[in-house]
């Protein structure tokens, strides 16, 4: 099945561009991102905090069946326009690849449908990399995770 969530990665760069379509209106899909219980729901994860205003920080976690923290996020949010754009910092606890800058773009298509476009920043081109081929690969992780934005936000519609 072909991925519906596109990662381009330039060969050198340290920027990563993302990009994906969804069948949602444009208010539901800033909702999945800036609503802590759809956030969690699509995610898989407890927010912690979610300080939806410039100069507002965030904080992810997951944790394993006994209570342990096995995944940390956090970041600040700079800039913060309601279903246009916002700019954050992303940086992974307990990880080699430090803080990165994000820029979320959302785009009405249609009435019932929209884009997000994510442009992300790394402190190398070798960083960048590494994040790439984490795992299952972060092309595919992230339309796993878009996929079930899709399926849980699109029962809200």
């Amino acid at each position: 099945m072909e991925q519906k969530t596109k990662v381009h990665a330039e060969d050198g760069k340290q920027e990563l561009l993302i990009t994906r379509e969804f069948d949602l209106p444009l208010e539901l899909l800033f909702k999945a991102y800036t609503v802590p219980e759809f956030l969690e729901q699509w995610m898989g994860t407890e927010v912690v905090k979610l300080e939806n205003k410039p100069h507002g920080s965030w904080q992810i976690q997951t944790k394993d069946g006994r209570g342990n923290v096995v995944f940390r996020a956090n970041g600040v949010i700079h800039e913060f326009v309601p279903e246009q754009k916002i700019t954050r910092t992303f940086e992974m606890e307990n990880t080699p690849f430090g803080v990165q800058l994000e820029f979320l773009e959302f785009e009405a298509l249609t009435d019932d449908t929209s884009k997000i476009n994510i442009h992300t920043l790394y402190r190398s081109a070798a960083l960048r990399d590494q994040m790439i081929h984490i795992g299952v690969g972060m092309a595919k992780g992230l339309d796993m995770a878009h996929n079930r934005l899709q399926e849980v936000i699109g029962k809200l519609k």
